[in-house]
């Protein structure tokens, strides 16, 4: 008999996910994983800006970007606001600067070698 079966599926400093929210949260990072749409997400973190701006600082077709775009609004993301004739993108929120400022974090980080 094992008295010691671990019952969280998370460890304690987050919250306990339903299986729908696992789905969410391996959905959102597969939408992460997709390189030109990162490019799209991080030119959007670094200065909001419309389609053609963004396609023009990526160097990326406008309407690769636009798709791209949609995509990004559709996971929260980023949001669209009107400005005239425009439509500008920018992020939701500083959750979604977090989030890659972390995972940049991460890559760039050298690992320390250990002793085992």
């Amino acid at each position: 008999m094992r008295a010691n079966i671990a019952t969280r599926l998370s460890p304690d400093w987050l919250p306990d996910l339903d299986e729908e929210q696992v789905v969410e949260l391996a959905e959102l990072l597969r939408l992460l994983g997709e390189p030109t749409r990162l490019r799209v997400l991080l030119a959007c973190l670094a200065q909001s800006g419309s389609v053609g701006e963004l396609a023009e600082r990526t160097s990326l077709a406008r309407s690769l970007v636009s798709h791209h775009l949609r995509m990004l609004r559709a996971s929260r993301f980023l949001s669209a606001t009107r400005s005239g004739k425009q439509i500008i993108y920018a992020p939701v929120d500083d959750r979604v600067r977090c989030i890659l400022e972390d995972l940049v974090g991460h890559v760039i980080e050298v690992p320390e070698e250990k002793d085992e």
